[in-house]
């Protein structure tokens, strides 16, 4: 019973600082929470808090404020993620739908999630190599250029253009696009890239021996699509959030300069536990492998069908944990539906 009071006592603290950014004492959490016990409780479990380490005094005055681990035992307790308002539901919904292309989503989330979080989020442009074939489309511009486009279940899209042989406007030509359309879609759909690619082996031996030169210049085509290697990007939004967690953040420049290290926010986003539908991780404090970050806390998660990259927040640790945790799934959530429309 003591130590569930002391977690109840622990959590009060953590609210009423995130709410007050100032330490909490004794007095201000018998007026503010229904505890039920005496002061001289409150006071013997705040003194048992401190020595487990889960709160700690900032200066000489009566009042406390959460520690990292303080914060993580918090985190892990919590007994459910708050809810965002069907209005904000909504409002995100909407935001998103508007998206005209794949930058558009990713520059639209960025921004999304830093209004709503008022931290800096960060999304993480969609990996190639985790993702998989929706379709292949054959398009023949003139008698003898085809288009090839390959979209693949992230949301991007591959155009090349090549020149073939053959005549493309004729019936045997016409027929030839719409065989190849066929079995490469049959060969590919719902595949991994890499599997994808693999599987186009040996395609053009199954057509005619005067067909097979332009079936393999298809393929080789799409094989060169699916294996090409992409530079990882992110996309940064709401950095000016940071000035406005006054002391929060204690030392802002080591901040700042692993903002700019997008290889280390790659790093964290990678590390996203993906196995669990909806997961949320959250790094608090010294957690956070990137000394610059130790003064702050991430909340990231992954999007996208085989989750094919992560997006979170970034922020002072004095952070409203159960509303951001919900905000990044929310968002996460909504992404993914668009990119598999």
């Amino acid at each position: 019973m003591s130590e569930e009071r002391r977690l109840q006592i622990l959590r009060a603290i953590v609210q009423d600082y995130v709410s007050t950014s100032e330490p909490v004492g004794s007095k201000a959490l018998l007026e503010r929470h229904q505890l039920g016990v005496s002061a001289a409780t409150v006071r013997n479990d705040m003194a048992v808090l401190e020595d487990e380490g889960l709160i700690s005094a900032p200066h000489t005055s009566a009042g406390r404020v959460p520690t990292d681990a303080g914060y993580r035992l918090f985190v892990d307790r919590l007994s459910q993620v708050k809810p965002l308002s069907r209005g904000e539901k909504a409002a995100i919904r909407e935001f998103l739908e508007h998206s005209v292309d794949l930058d558009d989503v990713v520059d639209r989330t960025a921004k999304l999630l830093a209004s709503i979080t008022q931290q800096v989020a960060v999304m993480q442009y969609p990996s190639l190599s985790r993702s998989s074939v929706r379709h292949i489309e054959l398009v023949p511009l003139t008698s003898h250029r085809l288009m090839v486009v390959l979209i693949v279940s992230s949301g991007r899209v591959e155009q090349r253009v090549l020149e073939v042989s053959e005549d493309l406007l004729t019936s045997e030509g016409e027929t030839l696009v719409a065989d190849l359309r066929t079995r490469l879609n049959a060969e590919s759909s719902g595949r991994l890239l890499s599997e994808a690619a693999h599987g186009l082996d040996g395609l053009a031996e199954e057509f005619a021996e005067d067909d097979r030169a332009t079936v393999r210049a298809v393929v080789q085509v799409l094989t060169d699509a699916m294996a090409e290697q992409r530079e990882e990007r992110l996309v940064l939004a709401g950095t000016a959030n940071l000035a406005r967690t006054g002391g929060d953040v204690v030392h802002l420049a080591p901040v700042l300069d692993a903002l700019e290290q997008h290889v280390v926010l790659l790093r964290l986003l990678s590390t996203v536990n993906v196995d669990a539908a909806d997961a949320v991780a959250v790094r608090i404090g010294a957690e956070n492998p990137y000394e610059g970050l130790h003064s702050t806390s991430m909340v990231t998660t992954s999007y996208g069908t085989g989750a094919v990259a992560g997006l979170g927040v970034l922020g002072p640790t004095r952070m409203d944990y159960p509303s951001t945790m919900a905000a990044v799934r929310a968002v996460a959530r909504y992404v993914s539906e668009i990119l598999d429309q």
